[in-house]
């Protein structure tokens, strides 16, 4: 089972995958529908409802010591992605271990979000559920697991969500609701009839699941805005209104509503398992409470911005030492100073904004302004301006009248113009427009010396790859081919 790096960092399977091997030679339930690949892997056919059962049931027990029974015939849910919602809700409510209270709203046949709350972490749950089904696998799921002073099944009529369920338990403040509800809105949405993309692969497990489970009326984004006209009634009766959607395109129209309706408190996230992405919204009409930051937000202020770099090595270094004199270094520049020189010589020959920057004693820090790509198809570029200038007509003698100024001592006095044509480029902080902007780090690595690119800001990171290999290769270049031959 593949599983994402982006799972909730709590979550146990996102660095320790089940073992299929381990798993199967301590149930034989299991074992019977896990097989050997070619490569002695165990494997398990995720397209076979029996062997997600088996799989689910077999995770549950193993690492939650819970016992359940699920019929074929209605949703089979999978542990990890289950467990990535249990876990963001405990980042809503702000708490793990703390006795708490939640709404599960249809919660089927497997009962699995109030059993996975309360056996980790003790919390009570009301869970409503409208298929007979269902209602009688969650009573008899509860009980079989001794949590029914935790968890209380209730059926409702269908159709019902949140007032309904919560007429009788008018004095409870609940801290949080969860429900996956029904994706789809009629059977060819279900079986992927203009609802999927095509070029998202096919699913990767069996799709099973009871009318009521996976089909409703509008499909989720309806059955999600009821619950929110719920929650603009009921309000401070809970901490936290929270759902599942199966679509990503489903977030913003949702989100909107709840702008309109002047929700104070909205956030969202998303939950991966393998190919499997789900999304989660939440929200709140309490000002107190802490928003988690979208994950999206979360990953961009997290994620180490790893720097292009290359190296050269000793006898490069010594190469271009050697030839430092003919760009107007002094005599026996250090290496740092040395490789600096040769790159602003060729930003310079790129026609690159840069300007030397503060840093360490050891090595010496350019940062870079890029207003147009110019070191695409230099190379072509440099032929087609050699040929140029070879076809170009000899310049006219100068006139007399600049002959006698220049005879008789006087010197031609530049015209305005004259003087912007010869004017400094602008300062790269002063540029307006830009392709991208980067910092270039010249360090020394004992007999070595490393050059590292680091991004600051621009339209593509594409582009910096691009200006990173041709330094690169016109130091090499000089080196191969020295200045003059």
């Amino acid at each position: 089972m593949s599983l994402n790096k982006s799972m909730h960092p709590r979550n146990r399977y996102k660095d320790k995958p089940p073992d299929f091997a381990y798993l199967a030679s301590k149930y034989p339930d299991f074992e019977q529908h896990v097989h050997t690949n070619l490569a002695g892997r165990a494997m398990l056919n995720f397209k076979e409802p029996e062997a997600v059962r088996a799989l689910t049931c077999t995770l549950l027990k193993e690492d939650f010591g819970l016992t359940i029974d699920i019929p074929l015939e209605r949703l089979i849910p999978t542990v990890p992605l289950r467990l990535n919602y249990i876990h963001w809700v405990e980042d809503l409510i702000g708490g793990q271990g703390e006795p708490r209270r939640g709404i599960d709203i249809g919660t089927g046949a497997s009962c699995i979000y109030p059993l996975l709350g309360a056996s980790m972490n003790g919390w009570h749950y009301l869970a409503t559920e409208v298929d007979d089904i269902c209602f009688d696998y969650a009573t008899r799921n509860v009980e079989q697991n001794n949590l029914s002073d935790l968890i209380k099944v209730v059926k409702v009529p269908q159709k019902t969500l949140l007032m309904d369920a919560l007429k009788e338990e008018s004095a409870i403040v609940y801290d949080f609701c969860m429900c996956n509800p029904p994706f789809f809105a009629n059977q060819l949405e279900a079986k992927g009839v203009n609802s999927r993309n095509s070029r998202r692969p096919p699913p990767s497990s069996v799709n099973t699941g009871g009318v009521t489970e996976i089909m409703a009326e509008g499909g989720e984004l309806e059955f999600v805005k009821r619950i929110i006209h719920d929650s603009l009634q009921l309000k401070t009766r809970l901490r936290w209104y929270s759902c599942m959607l199966g679509k990503k395109c489903s977030l913003a129209p949702l989100k909107e509503e709840l702008r309109k309706q002047g929700v104070p408190k909205v956030t969202h996230t998303e939950f991966c398992q393998g190919r499997t992405m789900r999304w989660a919204l939440a929200w709140s009409f309490y000002v107190d409470v802490t928003v988690p930051s979208p994950p999206s937000k979360k990953r961009k202020l997290e994620k180490s911005r790893k720097p292009l770099t290359f190296m050269l090595l000793q006898p490069t270094v010594k190469e271009l030492q050697s030839q430092a004199s003919s760009i107007g270094c002094p005599s026996n520049p250090r290496p740092v100073e040395t490789i600096t020189a040769w790159l602003e010589k060729t930003l310079s020959d790129l026609k690159v904004l840069y300007k030397r920057v503060p840093c360490g004693r050891k090595e010496q820090s350019l940062f870079l302004t890029v207003v147009e790509n110019t070191w695409i198809h230099g190379r072509q570029r440099r032929r087609d301006q050699g040929r140029h200038l070879r076809e170009l007509p000899r310049a006219p003698p100068r006139t007399n009248r600049a002959n006698s100024q220049r005879a008789s001592g006087q010197e031609e006095v530049p015209t305005e113009t004259q003087e912007q044509e010869v004017m400094q480029p602008q300062s790269p902080g002063a540029v307006q427009h830009f392709l991208f902007k980067c910092l270039v780090n010249v360090k020394a690595e004992e007999q070595d010396v490393a050059v590292e690119i680091h991004w600051v800001e621009g339209q593509n990171k594409d582009l910096m790859n691009q200006l990173c290999t041709y330094l690169k290769n016109t130091l090499f270049r000089v080196v191969a081919k020295p200045l003059g031959t």
